[in-house]
């Protein structure tokens, strides 16, 4: 299998095979997870360590589960009541860290490039759970592995992202996983939430739904990230639903079999039509979920192997 990577810090590393060869294995753990029995052993005897500076509900638990479910020894750290707290540098924490020969490290951060100086001063493989603006990578993974396996593909798709980009980290994963696997990609928003940088993404760029969403194939919605605004990027929910919530008139826009997805927590009636989030005719979100604890079973397996190989993992 081609995965070369020590660490998955970001998308922007991975070429389309790598990627690929991730989306392939993760296949295989969908099916171990629907299975009575869901335990697997390769990642008997390496130690995994959680460390979340952020909070979070589907990621934490996703990776704890995936972990688990692959025979690690798993730790979470509470980095609320840590050292970080206390003044502690996170070169420092790096370096108590390394101390107790961790092999996975699976860490979220709030700001953007904290998990990439994390995975310069230790030992262990690193995972990116989202950092700052900057990366989220398993979360545009088990997009693409959701996509692929309602759509039969995972290339020359049409595929909108609607809502606040410019602070979605989510977004720019998935910009740059549909790019290098040859997906053409509309943002849909207003321009107030879009990125400074938008015209160096090669994306075509709408602040019309109607028009955004005309063929797409995909429709991915994403949240309004209000603990990162600091001004004011909307008059108000209830006219940002008017204009840029998805519901079925706007929709209908969109190719007949356009699938509808949303990274979660979704805001009911702000980003998204409850009863529209839960048709199973044309909702996936629940299926992400449940591809979520696929794609990170296989990141931490295909980084264990690399380990191995170097000699730096349990035997």
């Amino acid at each position: 299998m081609t995965f070369r990577q020590r660490h998955l810090l970001g998308i922007e590393p991975l070429h389309p095979l790598e990627i690929t060869t991730l989306l392939d294995l993760a296949d295989t753990y969908v099916d171990l997870n629907r299975r009575a029995q869901k335990h697997a052993d390769v990642l008997a005897g390496l130690t995994q360590i959680n460390m979340f500076f952020e909070a979070s509900t589907r990621t934490q638990a996703s990776f704890e589960l995936a972990g688990k479910r692959l025979g690690a020894d798993v730790m979470n750290m509470s980095m609320q009541a840590s050292s970080i707290k206390k003044g502690e540098t996170l070169i420092d924490t790096a370096l108590t860290l390394n101390a107790m020969h961790p092999d996975l490290l699976v860490v979220r951060h709030p700001h953007s490039g904290a998990v990439d100086l994390l995975a310069q001063k230790v030992n262990c493989a690193v995972l990116n759970a989202g950092d700052g603006r900057h990366e989220h990578p398993t979360q545009a993974l088990l997009d693409a592995l959701t996509i692929r396996r309602a759509k039969g593909r995972l290339h020359r798709l049409n595929v909108a992202i609607c809502g606040d980009i410019a602070h979605s980290r989510v977004a720019r994963s998935n910009i740059l996983l549909l790019h290098k696997m040859e997906n053409r990609v509309r943002l849909i928003g207003p321009p107030t939430l879009m990125p400074s940088e938008i015209g160096e993404l090669g994306v075509e760029v709408y602040d019309d739904m109607r028009d955004g969403l005309a063929g797409c194939d995909v429709v991915m919605m994403l949240r309004l990230q209000r603990e990162r605004m600091d001004g004011g990027f909307i008059p108000s929910e209830r006219e940002y639903y008017h204009r840029y919530g998805l519901d079925p008139e706007k929709l209908s826009h969109a190719a007949d079999d356009a699938i509808v997805m949303h990274p979660g927590p979704m805001n009911r009636g702000v980003e998204i039509d409850g009863i529209l989030a839960d048709d199973i005719n044309r909702s996936v979100i629940q299926e992400q979920v449940e591809m979520g604890v696929a794609v990170r079973m296989a990141a931490m397996d295909l980084l264990a192997r690399n380990l191995r190989a170097e000699g730096l993992g349990a035997a």
